[in-house]
């Protein structure tokens, strides 16, 4: 189990540097994670802490953050209501994007070093081993 955490940990910085050096120093992992969560049609920031993890106001602080900084912008609920639905705006799609691109690019490097689909297929079996059958539970940001 060190080597699949000491895995994850290289990648993920290896991840963070690149994003950092492709001009979103501003962001990291779990700014990624919240902008899978909201996706293309936006939540709750109910709806986000409970995706994350995290408590509703953690989730309030993480949303105050990131639209002071241009990534998501609140908007009225199509139920109406005090409820504010929490969009994507064009910066964190763009973000997206990069890092998309950069995450295939260290897939396509480490694939001259490792079988990533045999590694696939054995953390599979473990993930299915360690959760059983059924829906898998969401990643949260725990590191």
């Amino acid at each position: 189990m060190f080597l699949l955490g000491m895995g994850f940990q290289l990648l993920l910085g290896e991840f963070t540097r690149r994003v950092a050096a492709a001009g979103y120093e501003d962001l990291r992992p779990l700014h990624g994670m919240t902008f899978q969560v909201l996706g293309r049609s936006g939540a709750t920031a109910t709806e986000l802490a409970e995706h994350l993890g995290v408590t509703k106001q953690a989730a309030g602080q993480i949303v105050d953050d990131l639209e002071r900084r241009g990534y998501v912008r609140r908007e009225p609920h199509p139920e109406g209501g005090r409820r504010k639905l929490v969009v994507l705006t064009r910066a964190a799609h763009d973000h997206l994007a990069v890092a998309g691109r950069i995450l295939h690019e260290l897939e396509a490097e480490l694939a001259h070093s490792a079988d990533l689909g045999a590694l696939r297929g054995e953390l599979s079996r473990l993930v299915r081993a360690l959760h059983g059958e059924g829906p898998l539970p969401a990643l949260r940001p725990v590191w």
